[in-house]
């Protein structure tokens, strides 16, 4: 009969609802591998997640066998573990699947909610900077869900968010250009008023891959007569959390 934990696991903190204690057992050791880390000791996994390495070892047993966990071969890696080929497998499955306008377009309503200004999503197209989505106050259903034209890739809140942490941050040799865009990404956002055209404001937040890359920017944009300094953390926190999704 298994030893009760001194303390509870992981797993048992974060247990799903009505679902299966050893399900929740063998994820957590699953999700205890970090970014950057290849291999973990079974030492390591039973401390991340709170198990007794006598369970951690019998759930890496089933893991192994349905290929979500294998042990690692090298002769300097031996009795550590390393996730499996089939995580890749489902990888593949998930990213043919997904799509980012299910995420997009529920987080500029959301942004559009709590400012009452229109929030836009903008990427780099070559040397310009395309506006992808767009929606307005008061929100009508699937108008103008892609707008796609192009601005002007050097003026606009959204314009610096994209040259402050995409790769174009590299190509910049002006030193005092450079050290605007650092702080930009210092501070995470940008907001200006009347920069890409007269009487237009923005407040814009970078918006990451789960890799890291820049994906695009967030932007919530405003005649400039309305610009409200009291947006910014909305627009940060939106971006922040579309980031969670993706």
């Amino acid at each position: 009969m298994p030893r009760k934990p001194r303390q509870p696991s992981i797993a048992d903190t974060a247990a799903a609802p009505g679902g299966v204690g050893a399900v929740d057992k063998a994820l957590s050791i699953l999700l205890a591998f970090q970014a950057g880390e290849t291999r973990l000791t079974l030492t390591e996994l039973a401390n991340r997640t709170g198990l007794y390495k006598s369970t951690v070892s019998r759930l890496l047993a089933s893991l192994e066998h349905a290929g979500f966990a294998q042990r690692a071969t090298d002769s300097l890696t031996q009795g550590m573990w390393q996730l499996g080929p089939r995580i890749s497998h489902l990888n593949a499955i998930y990213l043919a699947s997904f799509s980012v306008e299910e995420f997009l377009r529920p987080a500029l309503r959301e942004l559009v909610a709590k400012t009452a200004e229109t929030a836009c999503f903008h990427v780099r197209q070559g040397r310009a900077r395309l506006c992808l989505y767009r929606e307005e106050f008061p929100l009508v259903n699937d108008t103008h869900p892609i707008l796609g034209y192009l601005l002007d890739p050097d003026h606009g809140a959204g314009a610096h968010v994209l040259k402050a942490f995409g790769m174009q941050q590299a190509e910049t040799k002006d030193p005092q250009e450079r050290q605007r865009l650092a702080e930009i990404r210092r501070m995470g956002y940008y907001a200006c008023v009347d920069d890409r055209a007269k009487g237009v404001a923005g407040i814009s937040a970078p918006v990451f891959r789960s890799d890291g890359r820049l994906l695009g920017a967030l932007t919530c944009r405003m005649p400039s007569e309305r610009y409200n300094p009291n947006h910014i953390p909305a627009v940060i926190s939106t971006a922040k959390s579309l980031c969670n999704r993706i």
